[in-house]
């Protein structure tokens, strides 16, 4: 479904006018939208806090009953993979696209599938979306979000330091677009793409987070980093997940075309409108 207004076979013709239109144009027909994807990622923080807690907080009956930290570990990505897949088939991720990540974000506005205002917009609603978030559950965990074995959920390198950090991240990062691109863009699997999405999630954190602890996500290590002032590599989050994001666009834009890319939603099988399908810039 196109933005309301805009007929299917309009669609050509309105993506050219789609690249004049102002600032306050373009805020007063997506605002709905750019509050969703704050609220996106705010949910997503609070559920990261919440059962980062549950799990590393030395007192909590669960960290005291699992004694592996690896365990826990798997639990917390089961849990946040769980999160994902629901935001991207909630009534707001199916209408904002559910990216709630700039370097998403940035990725689309590289393949021409978003307006440069929603980027803009998108990008500044996911931070702050974020930092309300951790805000909201560190209000609901009082002392215990600031405990070191919790910290805010906050993202630095691992014990092989900041190279092995920025390298693991810019992978993740490059195989999820990868296969958000390839699923999304396949007829027969794009309605699974938030399953994808979710899948990986969980398995990065399980397997990735002792190197970064996996953010591949700036406005998520921003949200953790300001309430517990831990500046530590925070380029790293910034740099990798763009970079990881926007090659592995370039490598399926070598392969298969601008064509091949359809929208910038990661669930669009839904009767929620699309504020992307009105817009395709020139490559």
């Amino acid at each position: 479904m196109v933005e309301q207004g805009v007929p299917a076979p309009a669609v050509k013709r309105s993506a050219m006018i789609a690249d004049d239109r102002s600032l306050s144009d373009v805020w007063k027909r997506h605002w709905p939208e750019y509050l969703m994807e704050a609220a996106e990622l705010g949910v997503f923080m609070i559920a990261v806090l919440l059962f980062v807690a549950l799990l590393e907080y030395p007192a909590s009956p669960v960290h005291q009953a699992i004694a592996s930290p690896a365990l826990r570990r798997v639990l917390i990505g089961i849990v946040m993979g769980l999160a994902v897949i629901s935001i991207v088939y909630s009534p707001w991720g199916q209408r904002t696209g559910a990216h709630f990540n700039p370097a998403f974000t940035l990725t689309f506005y590289r393949l021409g599938k978003v307006h440069r205002w929603d980027a803009v917009f998108y990008i500044a609603a996911q931070f702050v979306g974020g930092a309300a978030g951790v805000w909201i559950a560190s209000a609901l965990l009082g002392n215990i979000a600031a405990d070191p074995a919790v910290n805010y959920a906050v993202t630095m390198p691992g014990r092989a330091g900041a190279s092995a950090a920025f390298l693991a991240e810019l992978a993740v990062s490059f195989i999820q677009m990868s296969v958000v691109l390839i699923v999304s863009n396949t007829p027969r699997l794009a309605r699974f793409t938030g399953l994808f999405a979710g899948i990986l999630v969980a398995t990065y954190i399980s397997l990735e987070a002792p190197l970064s602890g996996m953010s591949m996500n700036p406005a998520r290590s921003v949200a953790s980093a300001l309430p517990a002032h831990v500046w530590t590599a925070l380029w790293i989050y910034f740099a990798a997940p763009s970079l990881g994001m926007l090659l592995a666009a370039q490598v399926y834009l070598r392969r298969n075309g601008a064509h091949a890319v359809a929208c910038a939603k990661l669930h669009h099988h839904n009767d929620k409108r699309c504020i992307f399908c009105a817009y395709q810039r020139a490559q």
